[in-house]
């Protein structure tokens, strides 16, 4: 009976916090499939109105900024290239120095991985006018590379490889030596297989991470056409219900992202391989 009280009062509590986090997020979209007289007059609606339409094909494709050059669609993939790339080289880097750091027996190997580490202590803003100056001489301002590069090497990454790494049986090696790999046949064909969860969840973390970026972004480009949707959000003009409208189209890239991947997200960072 205990075990039962205890079992219904936790999942009670869990259904008061989704429902702190979910019921917010529904009143937005609702609002957001209203006229803005009605969210002016009678203030944010917990069901669906008749204008969704409307609205979110108006968001889509408004022009805005302060030149009026750019979309929400053009923001979209500007902001879609940017988290993909910085997922992709994210990964790549931090798959090829957690190898160097668990397989190349260097002296220093454990020094070179908290000196990869500490750069979590280090915050984007103390180190975002050197990059930026780096980034002006190599004329990458107002590129996707610019958007991309200087953001896409992450010591969390690392971390999270190395210690996977660490879990492999030194016999895999030895047998692929046996078996005539050399040091990237055994990379490419033994560790990339096994990482595959752990790829994917580290993608999904970088993604999200590229996606959310403000200030970098705010820095590094100075043409809308460059804007990403986490800008807009700042800078975009209109009514309340197409802010709504705005908000909820940019909430649905990560969203997907998630929910296509979930499965291999979940194994790569909570099961053991």
């Amino acid at each position: 009976m205990t075990r039962l009280i205890t079992s219904g009062f936790s999942h009670f509590i869990l259904f008061i916090g989704i429902l702190i986090m979910i019921v917010p997020v529904w009143m937005i979209f609702a609002s957001s499939t209203h006229t803005g007289l009605t969210i002016s007059t009678q203030g944010l609606q917990m069901f669906l109105g008749d204008s969704f339409y409307e609205n979110y094909l108006r968001v889509l494709l408004y022009q805005g900024g302060f030149f009026k050059e750019i979309t929400a669609l053009k923001m979209l993939l500007n902001s879609f290239i940017m988290a993909t790339g910085v997922a992709i080289l994210s990964v790549i880097t931090s798959l090829m120095a957690a190898y160097a750091l668990v397989y190349y027996r260097t002296k220093y190997a454990t020094l070179l991985f908290w000196l990869i580490f500490v750069t979590i202590l280090v915050p984007l803003e103390l180190r975002i006018f050197p990059t930026y100056s780096v980034m002006a001489e190599l004329n990458l301002v107002n590129s996707y590379f610019g958007l991309i590069v200087p953001i896409s090497a992450s010591a969390i990454a690392t971390l999270f490889f190395r210690q996977f790494y660490k879990t492999v049986p030194d016999e895999l090696l030895e047998s692929a030596k046996l078996d005539g790999a050399n040091t990237w046949r055994f990379f490419v064909d033994f560790l990339l297989p096994l990482s595959k969860t752990m790829i994917v969840a580290m993608l999904i973390f970088m993604f999200v991470f590229g996606y959310n970026q403000y200030l970098w972004p705010l820095l590094v480009t100075s043409s809308e056409q460059y804007w990403t949707v986490v800008m807009g959000l700042k800078m975009m003009s209109g009514s309340i219900v197409h802010r709504f409208a705005f908000v909820m189209i940019s909430m649905v890239p990560p969203i997907l992202i998630i929910i296509v991947l979930q499965k291999h997200f979940i194994k790569g960072v909570f099961q053991d391989k």
